[in-house]
């Protein structure tokens, strides 16, 4: 094992950056996957096949910026899908995006390439959905992932928004549906936890 091997190793860690929408999480992962590649760092990219907006396979941020990635179905063996592109070509990082769209399983495949490949993992993902509960990925990543970081984004009241309200197509705030539906700007709205009350009417 030669030394950038060992140091990857050591470093070896799952890591799971969280936040609510539009907080910038894609940005800091591209920022941070470029970071490697200007170090002659090859980096493995991975987002959630159904996720489509910037077109399959590609992870971009509101900002412009964007990179092509593999994509993962939520029944794919995350273990083998990475064990495999590592034998193709060394990767000093594996950054997955829209990260609770993994499943509990999945999760702890990506655990198990940590411990067991030796290759340190990033996860950027939403923690709770518009109704205030947790994603089962992001419940997952919460249990197992051995650092956490939450990436902050502010209500329009200044305070720190903790949670996301979904809109329909003339604004009104809806209160029950699919866990998962794809959508941006138009669709959700980060708050504060007391105006997201307000907004669901918890009052």
């Amino acid at each position: 094992m030669n030394v950038c091997e060992r140091v990857n190793a050591a470093m070896a860690k799952l890591y799971f950056n969280y936040s609510t929408m539009n907080a910038g999480k894609s940005t800091l992962l591209l920022q941070a996957a470029h970071n490697y590649m200007e170090r002659g760092m090859a980096t493995y990219l991975l987002t959630a096949q159904f996720d489509n907006r910037a077109g399959e396979g590609r992870i971009s941020s509101r900002i412009g910026i964007g990179q092509n990635a593999d994509t993962f179905a939520t029944d794919e063996d995350l273990f083998s899908k990475i064990k495999q592109r590592i034998a193709a070509q060394p990767c000093a990082c594996v950054f997955v995006d829209e990260a609770q769209f993994l499943s509990e399983n999945q999760v702890w495949q990506l655990a198990r390439a940590v411990d067991d490949l030796r290759v340190p993992i990033m996860c950027y993902g939403l923690r709770v959905d518009f109704m205030g509960k947790l994603f089962p990925g992001s419940a997952a990543l919460l249990a197992l992932s051995d650092e956490m970081r939450e990436i902050r984004t502010i209500c329009h009241c200044g305070k720190k928004a903790t949670m996301v309200v979904r809109q329909d197509s003339e604004g009104r705030v809806l209160r029950e549906g699919a866990q998962v539906k794809i959508g941006g700007n138009e669709t959700y709205v980060s708050l504060c936890r007391k105006h997201w009350r307000r907004a669901v009417e918890d009052l």
